[in-house]
This record gives structure tokens, sequence and C-alpha cells, in this order.
């Protein structure tokens, strides 16, 4: 076989890609190459790793990123493709990392394509770089014998051949042996880092100089060390800092007002923090300290914070309590507050005004009348709990979601209804869920004839998990048709008759984009039911159906509702639900497909336990 000789034009491409990559180039010979024109230099890109695309890109003249009225439109190109180069090389490295749009989660009513903007890749390819150098530079600090400096620690070759070439391991990459210098040269493209506490040391600071810090997850935090080196990195970029997450952490009262202290800018008591959140840590002994003067501060003065999340930290009620009552005196207009996770049950009695009291209305700031997200998930709460909760309710005008799920409030819902009823005619709430929460028929019978009044809908409702059994089949048949667009009602007992009068009772065209019927035992009414479902739904792009053991002549029934459909389903999944059909229906299955992808998941072959039976 002859093989084509390279063309001249790609032997001086590949010379050219070599000493950049070699990085044994001057910033005369660079800028030189910004006047090859645009079809060669377009070829040069891919050519280069990352060190000598950020080398060529650094190296760019200065009128070559200003517009003027001759060449603007040339050199935004130039610089589109300097972007896409950088996206390639981000993608290839990172594949999990994809940007591609990935459908947020459907309970929150936002199951709709959502797609991240990426404005730099260079900077989000040099950031995501350093994590991955800062995280193997944390894995030879936490050993017991570990006494180096953390910056003299030796960059793993995977990483250097990453940004160089295998064959110059010898020349350029050798610059950036030691993780102090990528922390040197790629700290400035730094905006987001993950620090574990064995590097929270005051030589962190210099090392991440040139770092402007906006976002900093931190984790494992313990010790007084840990604190002090955190703290001159937070007094460091105080001005730039917008979120800050601890997880896995060990908080005392002292450590907690250190920390908030050094978020202070320039010894003013504001700061610019936006998102606040503790996670899975613990505060003393038992969180049950008066709540940190300092945290308290952070609170009142933190006119930016939108969102605060004190989630799985074994806190106590009286913890939760002062929390609450600092946010009640606020001035920053807090939109998310998650409070899930925690034990704070009979907190919430402590704002339940008197009879014809006023106390509570007096007090109301800010940060309740701007609330949009409220997660009191797992926490506890009875149905007392859920009586007080309802006169904090009716203070949070701009409420969208409210979890309430994994509480034990049972007929509880019912104190709930009247400001659900309230709201009607004004309705911000958007998103409920009440997941195992052991809800009754007569208290979810309550709640779905309020909220079908509604003159707009509710978007998504979930109520998992409890026992409402088979009678729930009519109530839901017509609240579907109230214009409800995500419903999760898994496991809530339907069985057959269940599944066979909400089908009778579904009229009308309805609105729902997505549904969730898992666990119920619905047999053969199952298919019957997503049959009238699915032609009913033109809007229905997903449907999860697992464990619903349906008959072998269920597979036939879905086979031909599926032909003829003509909405936007993309997937229905049968897992576990669907017994082998005949082998036509089975592959006629298996090859219907929206946008390349295959609409049906279920189990090839699967057989349901013999001999079949769902007489209960």
């Amino acid at each position: 076989m002859v093989v084509e000789a390279p063309s001249l034009v790609c032997l001086c491409l590949n010379t050219i890609a070599d000493e950049l990559i070699t990085g044994d180039v001057d910033d005369e010979f660079t800028r030189a190459l910004y006047e090859l024109p645009s079809e060669l230099m377009d070829s040069l890109l891919p050519r280069l790793t990352p060190l000598a695309l950020e080398l060529l890109q650094r190296c760019r003249p200065l009128y070559s990123t200003l517009g003027d009225n001759s060449s603007s439109q040339r050199k935004r190109k130039r610089w589109s493709n300097f972007e896409m180069a950088w996206k390639t090389l981000y993608e290839a490295r990172w594949p999990s990392h994809s940007t591609e749009s990935q459908p947020s989660n459907w309970l929150d009513g936002n199951g709709e394509v959502k797609e991240k903007f990426i404005d730099d890749w260079a900077q989000l390819y040099w950031e995501s770089h350093l994590q991955s150098c800062v995280d193997a530079a944390a894995e030879k600090a936490s050993l017991p014998w570990f006494s180096d400096p953390i910056g003299s620690t030796a960059t793993p070759d995977a990483l250097l051949e990453y940004i160089g070439n295998n064959r110059n391991l010898c020349n350029s990459v050798i610059k950036y042996s030691r993780f102090s210098d990528h922390c040197q040269h790629f700290g400035s493209y730094t905006r987001c880092l993950r620090l574990s506490a064995c590097l929270c040391v005051p030589e962190i600071c210099d090392l991440l100089r040139n770092a402007k810090l906006e976002k900093l997850e931190i984790q494992w935090i313990k010790s007084e060390q840990h604190v002090d080196g955190l703290c001159a990195l937070l007094k460091q970029n105080c001005e730039t800092l917008k979120s800050i997450e601890f997880i896995h952490c060990k908080l005392s009262e002292e450590y907690i007002n250190h920390i908030c202290d050094s978020m202070w800018i320039k010894d003013f008591k504001v700061h610019g923090v936006q998102h606040f959140s503790i996670k899975l840590s613990s505060f003393g002994e038992t969180g049950c300290f008066p709540l940190p003067a300092g945290l308290s501060s952070f609170l009142v003065s933190g006119r930016s914070l939108v969102s605060l999340g004190l989630c799985d930290d074994r806190l106590q009620r009286e913890f939760v309590k002062m929390v609450i009552d600092t946010l009640l005196d606020a001035s920053s207009s807090i939109g998310v507050l998650d409070l899930s996770e925690n034990y704070i049950s009979g907190c919430l009695s402590h704002f339940k005004p008197p009879a014809n009291s006023q106390q509570l209305s007096s007090r109301i700031g800010k940060s309740l009348q701007s609330l949009r997200v409220l997660n009191l998930r797992n926490n506890n709460l009875d149905g007392d709990d859920a009586e007080s909760l309802r006169h904090l309710l009716v203070h949070m005008p701009k409420l969208e979601t409210l979890d309430l799920s994994h509480n034990p409030i049972e007929d509880g819902i019912m104190s709930i209804i009247p400001y659900l009823a309230e709201v009607s005619e004004r309705p911000y709430l958007r998103n409920l869920k009440l997941e195992n929460c052991e809800l009754t028929f007569d208290g979810v019978n309550q709640l779905l004839q309020t909220l079908s009044t509604w003159r707009k809908p509710l978007s998504s409702l979930s109520i998992r998990e409890n026992h409402l059994g088979r009678k729930m089949g009519a109530l839901l048949g017509k609240f579907l048709s109230k214009g409800i667009q995500y419903l999760d009602i898994e496991d809530i007992g339907l069985d057959p008759h269940g599944f066979q009068e909400a089908e009778e009772e579904i009229t009308g065209k309805l609105k729902l984009v997505y549904i969730n019927i898992s666990k119920n035992r619905g047999g053969r009414e199952t298919a019957i039911f997503l049959a009238k479902l699915i032609s009913c739904a033109p809007e229905l792009v997903a449907i999860d159906a697992k464990y619903n053991f349906m008959t072998p002549d269920s597979v036939s029934l879905l086979c031909s509702t599926l032909k003829t459909m003509e909405g936007k389903l993309e997937q229905l999944d049968l897992t576990k639900s669907a017994p082998v059909g005949s082998p036509a229906d089975i592959s006629a299955l298996s090859e219907l497909q929206n946008n390349g992808k295959c609409i049906v998941k279920m189990d090839y072959p699967y057989a349901p336990p013999v001999p079949y039976d769902d007489d209960p």
C-alpha cells in the first residue's frame, strides 16, 4: 500500500507545533504566528498540547484582542477557534465532566434540558487541571509521615503527560514537576477550588497568591491548625469569595467565630458571600451550644447572602430556633434555606404566635419574605410542627419549593391546607414534596382538592412512599387533568383497581411532562393506564413504571400504543415490570427511538416469579 507523503504545509505546521510544545521559543516567534493566514492558524491549533496552546494564547499581540473596522470579524473568528481548541482538550481529558445538556431533577419542576454556558474554556481547563494537582498533593500530604513543604510535592507523571507530550517530558514539562510550579503558573485561572484539611496550612496562601477564588469547598476541618490556615486563605480572598461550603468538618464555637470573622471585607462588618453551607458536619459535641456570635453577625450583616444550608449537621432544635430567629432580623434577601437532615422537632412552635397576636408579623424581615426554597426534609417534624410551620409560611410570599419529605406529619398536612387555599389566587408555590410523610388518604384527598382549585396549577408534586391505597386512583385521575406537570406517586399502594379508576377519570389533554408510578403492582392495568396517559399527554417526556409486574400481553398493548404516539416521549422505564412478550413485540419496542436513543428500558428477557399471580 502506498503511503501518501505529507505536504510541505503539514511538515511546516508540525515543526511549528513541536517548537511550541518544547516551550523553547521567544515572544517574537509566537507573535509572528499571529500573522499567519487564518486557515493555517486553524490547522495549527488542533496540533498543540495544552501547554503549547496556552503559551501561544498568552503571547498574543495586544491588538489581536481589540476590534477595528477592517479586521474585527476575522479576529473574533480566530478567538472562537481558540475556544473550540480548549473545549476539545477539556472534553477529551474529562469526558465525565462533559457540559453536554443534562435534564435536571424532574421533581424540581425543571425537567427541561438546561445547558451550561461556558465563555472561557481555557480558564475552565486550567482550573480543573489545578484541582487535579491539588487532589494529588492532598493525597501525599495526608500520609502520617509527610513533613515536607506542600509546594515541593512531585506532580504525578500522568498529570504532566496530559498538559505536555510524552516525547517532551524532558523539556517543557520538566518546568512543572512540582506542585508549586502549577500553582504559580495556573493559579490565576482558578475561581473554584476544593481543599482538604491537610492543605489548609499557612503555606497555601503563598501557593495560591495569584488566585481570585470565588467558590471554595473545604473538607475535613478538625483542628486549630486547619482553621488558622483556612482563615488566612479566606482573608486573602475575602473581596472575591462568593460561595463557601464545609463538608465533613468538626467545628467548635471558637472555630466558627474565627472563620466568620475572616470573611469581613477590609475590617468592615460586611461580606460578599452569596452562598454559605455546612454539610455532614458537627457543631461541638452535640450541636447544642448557642448560636456562635460570629455566625450570627455573618447572617445578620450578609446583605449579599442568597442561600444558607445547614444540612445533616446533627443540629438540635434550640440551635435551629436561634438560626431562624436571626434570619427574622436579618437584612439579607435569602432565596434558599436548607435545614434538612437534622433533629428539630418542636423548634417551630417558638414561631406560633399567641391568639390575636401580631408579634411574629412585626418581626418578619427581608430574609423570609424573599425565600423561594425551603427544605425541611427528614427533620422528625410531626403534626404539631406542621401546624406551627403554617404560621411561618404565610410570611413567605415568594416561596416556590417546599420539601417536607421524610417527616412523620401524618394528618398534620391538613394544618397546611388553609395556607394553600389562601395563596390559591397568587400561587408562587410551584413544587411540593411530601415523600414518606405517613400521610393518610383523607389528608391527601383534601390536599388534592385544594390544589385543584388553584388559578395557576402546581408544577410538581411528590407523595411517594405514603401508603394511600387503591382509593387514590380516581382522585389522581382527576388531578392529572388539572394541569400538573411532574408527579411522583411511587409506592403508594394503587394496585390494579387503583390504576383502573385513574384511567377512567383521565379526560382531555394533559400537561404532564413526567410521572413516576413505580412499585404499585398494577399488573395489566398499568399498561392500560399508560396507553391512555401517552395518548392524552402530548408533552410527556419521561415515565418511570418499574416493578409493576405486568402480564405478558401488556407488552403487545404498549407496543401498539407507542407505535402510533405523536408526542415527545423519550423514556419509558419498565425495569422489572414487563415480562417477556412475543419476539416481534420485543423487537419492535427495542427499535422505538427518539433523537437516536431507545425509548423503552426493560429487562431482556425478564420473567416474573412463577406462577404469575398478582392476587393479593
